[in-house]
């Protein structure tokens, strides 16, 4: 679709008030990050280096933040402009609808929401998993997680095979005190293997001084010889298992890892409950920059009419996110405890938003 001039003009008028949010709003962001930094080489005497990757690798997760903020602020400053200088007036008057004037601001909306869902779902667990390495790896020095670690994996020819470990060694990449257990179609256990450890290279986990023992269907038990090395397949890689040793937060997951994790069956009924519905919201959230939008539009023409300062529109800006986020607060903790509605109650700040924006946008356009 070819770009009338009207849509070009206000693509233009958006464009610097967005590129001057998305500045505001990260430098608020990155000056607590920065502090972060100071802390890391002072405190915990981390290298610089280290220090400054893990600024870098924090910047993902602020920028999906700060764009639907940015893009309210930039909403507001350019209606402000061109209802103050009376060029939606101007426009009225040469025949052009509010609805058409409108139009590029919201397709801007749409593809912004759909720009920062891509960058929540890929670039920011990418950014994470870099944030948990260097911290693990280089500042704290993690030489190994001793805790129980328990991984559930389908097998191809039906059932399931769970593994059991005591504790994980990052720099070795090894499982140590492994246990592996396969059950078959009815849950019944078949075989069960002990090891010492079990190391990752090459892809593949392999069991260090293993013993396996077999159940028959008769009750009878086949002990087999202890396997010096003996290749498996766990369903998990080094990194997936520091992941969830180190990050049992679904809000630092993407949608797909949630998923995953939700069809592992290792949740408590609270944990479930919550990543259940973290799931929904993740997809929700990123819709807020349409949603701002429209909210943002009316309210730009009124506010122009009392003060057009760029004070005023960054303040009321913060007032709507602040009321915003407290609504999907609340509609986040009904999701939780009304599991079977998380869908429901994770678009409910969005439904709620935008029936009001629409509603302010119909009495403006006939105005």
């Amino acid at each position: 679709m070819r770009l009338t001039i009207l849509d070009r003009y206000m693509l233009l008028e958006l464009a610097g008030p967005f590129v001057f949010g998305l500045s505001a709003f990260m430098l608020i962001f990155a000056a607590t990050e920065i502090l972060n930094v100071g802390k890391l080489v002072s405190q915990d005497h981390a290298p610089v280096w280290a220090a400054l990757s893990v600024f870098v690798w924090s910047l993902p997760a602020d920028i999906v933040l700060v764009i639907p903020m940015a893009l309210l602020l930039a909403t507001l400053l350019s209606v402000q402009r061109l209802s103050g200088e009376s060029e939606l007036v101007a426009m009225k008057a040469a025949g052009i609808t509010f609805a058409r004037v409108v139009a590029p601001l919201l397709a801007v909306g749409i593809v912004l929401s759909f720009v920062t869902l891509y960058l929540q779902e890929r670039v920011v667990p990418f950014a994470n998993d870099q944030l948990i390495e260097i911290e693990n790896n280089v500042i704290n020095h993690v030489s190994a997680f001793s805790r129980d670690l328990t991984v559930s994996a389908p097998l191809p020819g039906g059932g399931r095979q769970v593994t059991i470990a005591t504790a994980y060694e990052p720099h070795s990449r090894a499982l140590l005190h492994v246990t592996l257990i396969q059950y078959d179609n009815h849950n019944d256990p078949r075989q069960v293997a002990f090891a010492d450890r079990a190391m990752f290279s090459a892809n593949k986990w392999t069991l260090q001084n293993s013993s396996v023992y077999r159940f028959n269907p008769d009750g009878s038990t086949l002990a087999e010889p202890r396997i010096p090395m003996q290749e498996v397949e766990i369903g998990e890689n080094p990194t997936d298992i520091v992941k969830r040793l180190t990050n049992d937060d679904p809000e630092n997951m993407s949608r797909a890892e949630i998923a995953d994790v939700l069809r592992s069956g290792q949740l408590t009924p609270t944990e479930y409950r919550k990543y259940v519905a973290t799931y929904q919201e993740k997809l929700a959230r990123p819709f807020a920059c349409f949603v701002f939008m429209l909210i943002a539009i009316p309210l730009g023409l009124r506010s122009i009419r009392s003060s057009g300062s760029t004070s005023i529109g960054f303040g009321l800006s913060l007032a709507i996110v602040f009321v915003y986020y407290v609504v999907m607060t609340i509609c986040s903790f009904v999701g939780e405890a009304l599991v079977t509605l998380a869908a429901l109650w994770a678009w409910m700040p969005n439904i709620l938003f935008t029936a009001i924006g629409l509603v302010r946008l119909r009495r403006a356009a006939l105005t």
